[in-house]
């Protein structure tokens, strides 16, 4: 699900990671840290599970629950004191209005287990089946499968209706779609990768609306059917979906602290909107109910931020980051350039969570973020270090609504306590928990409630994040060797994707 970045951004990165990284003012942050609690943070998640309660059990973006949810932030921080703006947007609806369905007609009629894909089509195509030419059975793990990814990877479709069969891996499911329609074909299946942890069905994105269907299958079932097309059989198959892609209206919460430099702001960025098929408690009830304790405590103390602190709770981002890109891509020149870092928390609560911070000088991952966002990755890991406390780095790919700031060259930083992924042996020796799990098992699902949380963790990153918010906004020195915040920021356009629409690697 993450998205390498081109490789002519790579070459511009590696030189400004060659700048050693200046260390920001040491702020005294206890204070803050003991104001913020656990507690504190499950009053608000209590409140957003009685609203998805109350609300057809999700708190989506289009939906009554995400209005309702958006009604309280916007009353908990004018109480607090802030001033408070909703930004209105219209992005790409997709709901599915009935479950997919995938069956082989012949030679050998089977029903399979199936998801729809975000932004298919409605339809019911009844048609030979032809895996693209680059489908690893068995899977191998380096390099990904490149299943879809080049338009030479199907062949022509077939006389009459035709189904391509692509394998998750590389690109995004947008890419293979597209190519799959531009070859003819009339319907599109994608089966899983293979290796641990990307094996059953798999409930992807195609970024934007297709006029096909389009559905997932486990690596299992897309295998066989596979084996039986190199076995010289020709295998009719049929696909129904049916679903809504209307576009529908959301909004952005926007609180602004009343003091601080204007002209350098912190952008703290959380999203709060859940998939339909959940809560969204953990994602991310776990990291807007954070940054809204964190700001309420700033103003119970009376802390006078330096720079002026936006508290941005960001619609959309389960349809792919469109809360925050709306935001960065329609501020004017002039207010951009005032935008000093972005800070993301995106999902603080995993149960079986990693202490993961975004490495935003890709020493361990590779992809660096822009000038300034290694002093912020610097930030999180020596506070941590200081508490005596191990991280994990994790790839500062976009994922998330940090996404959209990173592109136009803002620094940025965050934590994340896991989703899908698999804790491996070595993490569970350190963060306890259980290797072989996922750091969410609940990720993107129905049990994603009040109970999907992991208190100490809340705790540690919640304080993290506190430590994190102060400091940015309370520095002297800024980024750089000069003290300011415009030096070397890179003009550098980066790719980025959400965390639950696209596979690749």
């Amino acid at each position: 699900m993450r998205k390498l970045v081109i490789p002519v951004a790579a070459a511009l990165l590696v030189a400004v990671a060659a700048t050693p990284a200046q260390a920001v003012d040491d702020v005294n942050s206890k204070k803050l840290r003991d104001a913020v609690t656990v507690n504190g943070i499950l009053a608000h998640e209590r409140v957003l599970q009685r609203i998805a309660n109350q609300n057809g059990g999700n708190r989506a973006s289009g939906l009554p629950g995400y209005a309702a949810s958006a009604a309280y932030v916007k009353q908990v921080l004018r109480q607090a004191g802030y001033q408070v703006r909703e930004q209105t947007f219209e992005f790409p609806w997709f709901q599915e209005l009935a479950p997919a369905q995938f069956a082989q007609v012949s030679p050998t009629p089977t029903t399979y287990e199936t998801v729809t894909y975000e932004f298919s089509a409605t339809g019911d195509v009844t048609g030979v089946v032809v895996p693209t030419n680059d489908i690893q059975v068995p899977p191998s793990p380096t390099p990904s499968s490149t299943s879809g990814c080049e338009a030479s990877d199907f062949t022509p479709a077939p006389a009459g209706l035709s189904i391509a069969l692509i394998q998750r891996g590389t690109c995004f499911f947008e890419v293979k779609a597209a190519n799959a329609q531009a070859a003819g074909y009339d319907a599109v299946v994608f089966m899983n990768e293979g290796q641990p942890g990307r094996e059953e069905p798999f409930e992807g994105s195609l970024n934007r609306p297709f006029t096909i269907p389009a559905v997932g299958v486990s690596f299992a079932d897309g295998a066989a059917i596979w084996q039986q097309v190199q076995a010289g059989q020709t295998v009719t198959a049929r696909v129904v979906t049916s679903t809504d892609n209307t576009p529908r209206p959301s909004t952005n919460i926007l609180a602004d602290s009343p003091g601080g430099d204007p002209n350098k702001v912190v952008v703290v960025g959380a999203h709060l909107d859940s998939v339909q098929d959940g809560e969204g408690i953990n994602d991310n009830g776990s990291g807007t109910a954070t940054i809204l304790e964190i700001a309420e405590q700033i103003k119970a103390l009376k802390i006078k931020p330096r720079q002026k602190l936006r508290f941005a709770f960001w619609g959309a981002e389960e349809s792919g980051l469109i809360g925050s890109e709306h935001y960065v891509s329609t501020l004017p020149d002039a207010q951009l350039a005032k935008i000093y870092a972005n800070l993301n928390f995106d999902m603080l609560g995993s149960p079986n969570y990693v202490r993961f911070v975004y490495d935003g000088d890709g020493s361990d991952t590779g992809t660096v973020g822009p000038a300034g966002s290694e002093q912020i990755e610097a930030i999180f890991n020596n506070y941590f270090a200081g508490q005596g406390l191990e991280t994990d780095p994790t790839a500062f790919d976009g994922r998330s609504d940090y996404g959209p700031f990173i592109a136009v060259g803002i620094p940025a930083g965050g934590l994340f306590s896991g989703a899908e992924g698999i804790k491996t042996p070595e993490q569970a020796a350190v963060y306890g928990g259980t290797a072989g799990v996922a750091y969410d098992p609940c990720y993107h699902q129905e049990c994603d409630d009040i109970n999907n949380l992991s208190t100490k963790a809340l705790a540690e990153l919640g304080d993290g994040a506190a430590h994190a918010v102060l400091t940015l906004a309370m520095t002297k020195t800024g980024f750089f060797p000069d003290g300011s915040r415009a030096a070397a920021r890179s003009a550098q356009k980066y790719s980025f994707d959400h965390k639950g629409g696209q596979a690749v690697r």
